[in-house]
């Protein structure tokens, strides 16, 4: 395979170090302009023995922030990244040097720094995706798959933010015959669904061969061959499938990250909490906190706790209806404390309670539940771990995505599950409440399941 522009690990790690240069040069800039050129000892001492601990604490939360990520990005989401690492890194910096006792690092150089680094930083991060997308080619694919598939494939990839792959052909019969005429002149094959078994293999063994990039969707048969534990017998070696559970060692480091966090939350929430408590009792009749019946861990009911953004009366004569976009139910303040997730904060009780996790696939009303289980036989899998306030399915996926989605990604950290992930997805979790479409609700016609093969026109067909 042609790796010559390939986005290489060494160019990363170069950028990285350069991150790290320019946070430095921002803070010492920041006590250069604070003390007019003449840095006092104490002062400097405060920051050369820090600097070190500042800087590893930077690349790890940018990493978990996905910062040096460039596919699938904009200029103005990496600038909003930026300042969203900054303000987490500048209250880092203050804990580091509070327990390091470098009392001589002053606040008002954090401040300074803090606009200084972003400029620099958003300057340099913008050059480096100019860059990604210069020396970075285009992937071509090629979806292998049925009409209803392939159309939905192509809809995902023409996506607004999708600037390093493109679709040049969907193939919807004759596969082997259609994928080897074409192999030469594309990147990826994706497999959108499954296919005849010898079609299939014929199909591994020529994206092998041509040593192309194969793309699998994430049914239920490539799920459960993720993570697997390797055997040996004699002169043979087994695959063995790992479950959809998490290892009790991990499930014990999982409910003490979970008990620390929220309760740092708590307290850090609490004004947030009063202010949005008095607003609804002021604007809405009705309780302040609405209590709905929800599942979670082994398909146990509980009562979810959130702050009422409906009505009192929201489903008194419908039953239960999923939200949609621009739902008349909703309360004027129920709107804006929807759009920033604050609706969701009492859960945090809950969490404490252990009805819930922090992260964690997001608990469904029973109703749903037992229709979801009645039409897709792995639903209950994602009833293994505690539900959560925010999960994997809400991070990488849309609010308004159908419930096999949704279930797709649950599975997929079940099985990718580790404190690392938690801690990931905990922090990306930051950058949604900002994120309008995460926040939407479902759209009728997004339910009905319908698709819009019109975009079919503008992709080489073949059947």
């Amino acid at each position: 395979m042609n790796t010559k522009n390939q986005w290489n690990s060494a160019r990363r790690f170069l950028i990285i170090i350069v991150d790290v240069l320019v946070l430095n040069f921002a803070m010492f800039a920041s006590f250069w302009l604070k003390f007019s050129g003449k840095i006092p000892e104490r002062n400097f001492t405060a920051f050369s023995e820090s600097w070190i601990y500042i800087s590893l604490g930077f690349v790890l939360l940018n990493l978990l922030l996905g910062t040096y990520v460039f596919y699938n990005r904009s200029k103005s989401d990496i600038i909003f990244t930026t300042v969203i690492g900054q303000i987490l890194i500048t209250l880092l910096t203050m804990i580091i040097t509070f327990f390091g006792r470098w009392f001589a690092f002053p606040r008002l150089v954090l401040f300074i720094s803090f606009f200084i680094s972003v400029i620099l930083l958003s300057l340099y991060r913008i050059a480096v995706y100019q860059m990604y997308l210069r020396f970075s080619p285009v992937k071509k694919v090629a979806i292998v798959g049925s009409k209803e598939k392939v159309a939905s494939a192509i809809r995902n990839f023409d996506s607004e933010k999708n600037n390093r792959h493109k679709v040049v052909c969907g193939i919807i019969g004759n596969y082997t015959e259609h994928v080897t005429k074409i192999i030469d002149d594309v990147d990826i094959v994706y497999l959108a669904n499954e296919i005849d078994e010898k079609e299939k293999l014929a199909i591994y063994e020529l994206v092998t061969r041509k040593e192309k990039k194969l793309f699998l969707p994430t049914t239920f048969d490539n799920l459960i061959m993720i993570r697997p534990n390797m055997m040996n017998f004699e002169d043979e070696s087994i695959i063995e499938a790992s479950d959809f559970r998490i290892k009790e060692e991990d499930a014990l480091v999982k409910r003490i990250f979970d008990i620390v966090v929220s309760l740092i939350l708590l307290i850090i929430a609490s004004p947030f909490m009063l202010i949005t408590a008095i607003l609804i009792k002021v604007t809405s009749p009705g309780p302040i906190i609405y209590k709905q019946t929800r599942i979670t861990y082994n398909q146990k009911e509980f009562s979810i706790l959130k702050f009422r953004s409906m009505s009192a009366t929201a489903e008194a004569k419908s039953g239960p209806v999923l939200a949609k976009s621009n739902d008349a139910r909703v309360t004027t303040v129920g709107k804006y404390i929807r759009a920033l997730r604050i609706d969701e904060l009492p859960q945090l009780i809950n969490v404490l309670r252990g009805d819930m996790s922090i992260i964690g696939p997001r608990p469904e009303r029973p109703f749903f539940v037992d229709q979801f289980n009645e039409e897709n036989p792995h639903y209950y899998l994602r009833h293994n771990v505690r539900a959560g306030i925010t999960g994997y399915a809400q991070v990488y996926g849309k609010y308004a995505s159908d419930y096999n989605s949704k279930l797709n990604f649950d599975l997929l950290y079940i099985k990718n599950y580790s404190l690392l992930l938690d801690m990931k997805i905990l922090l990306q979790t930051i950058k949604i409440l900002f994120d309008k479409v995460s926040s939407k609700g479902l759209d009728e016609e997004d339910a009905s399941g319908t698709l819009d093969l019109s975009i079919l026109k503008s992709i080489k067909i073949l059947n």
